[in-house]
């Protein structure tokens, strides 16, 4: 007995990962870790939320920024309920063909808690709703009237679904005049089928390529997610295809995987690649490139009112 143990190999012991692991799945290279913000402020946010029975996509698809904008007393509402009719391979948001119906109060509950949470500019994102005639463009346009209504300083920005690419219904929402209109087409061409297998490169670009059109939204927003297994090449492709759409603001972040059911993370990109893309759309002529590891479409939204 005593020799069997003695033969056993010696356990490894507390040692740094080199380059090579820090960027293997399911470990977190240094530029990812960050500290919890201190302060009150993200106590205040959340009982605000909660006290009006908000949902929001910092919550629902565990954003890692959440914290940080709580305690900026910022939030990014989720409207036409928490669950969706599609199911992303990337996407944490419940699933289901059927959801329940709208709740015909919450353009006024969302209305009133951006006045309580005292925002200047808000971002309101929605689920897929397929199942709806109108897949939710005249309930997205009915939160816009009621915000302004009770907040008419604020600034919206919408990030709305592909509508299935009618244009009629993205119409709904692009005559109530969002100084900003977003619709993420979250990752590139080739990779597309197994990110958002309802959705296509080619109407997410349509979708931003028409909005851009109607001249009714002052800039025209994307986003995509890196770590997914795209080359650098496509992702310059996929930045040159949204400033060609139209696209004023573009923001790339590193995508994380929500729970061990979505896709897994191929790579962790590091803040040098991340700069460069911001540089090579800076090179194409596009306005606002928002680019770094924890850089999501909605973080930090109102950054480019202040420029």
């Amino acid at each position: 007995m005593q020799e069997l143990f003695q033969n056993r190999p010696k356990k490894k012991i507390n040692t740094l990962p080199n380059k090579k692991e820090e960027n293997s799945q399911g470990r977190f290279p240094s530029w990812l870790h960050r500290k919890i913000p201190k302060g009150k402020n993200g106590f205040q946010t959340s009982t605000i939320l909660q006290k009006y029975n908000l949902n929001t996509v910092c919550e629902e698809a565990k954003c890692p920024n959440r914290m940080e904008c709580y305690s900026k007393k910022t939030a990014t509402f989720l409207a036409l309920g928490k669950v969706c009719t599609r199911a992303c391979g990337f996407c944490d948001i419940d699933f289901s063909k059927t959801p329940k119906l709208p709740d015909e109060n919450e353009p006024e509950r969302i209305a009133h808690s951006v006045k309580e949470l005292g925002l200047k500019h808000v971002v309101i994102t929605m689920v897929s709703r397929d199942d709806l005639e109108d897949e939710g463009s005249i309930y997205l346009a009915k939160i816009i009237d009621e915000v302004r209504k009770v907040n008419p300083q604020v600034t919206i920005e919408v990030l709305t679904s592909d509508f299935s690419g009618k244009e009629s219904l993205i119409n709904n929402v692009l005559l109530k005049k969002p100084e900003v209109f977003n619709h993420n087409i979250e990752t590139v061409r080739e990779l597309t089928p197994k990110v958002r297998h309802t959705a296509t490169y080619e109407r997410s670009l349509h979708v931003l390529k028409y909005a851009k059109g109607t001249n009714l939204s002052k800039y025209v927003k994307s986003g995509i997610m890196l770590g997914l297994g795209e080359t650098k090449e496509q992702v310059k492709e996929t930045i040159s295809d949204l400033y060609q759409a139209g696209c004023d603001i573009i923001t790339i972040g590193q995508y994380l995987q929500a729970s061990r059911l979505k896709l897994r993370v191929k790579e962790f990109i590091t803040p040098e690649d991340f700069k460069m893309y911001e540089e090579f759309g800076h090179s194409l002529g596009v306005k606002h490139m928002y680019s770094g590891p924890f850089v999501r479409s909605s973080y930090n939204a109102s950054l480019f009112l202040d420029k």
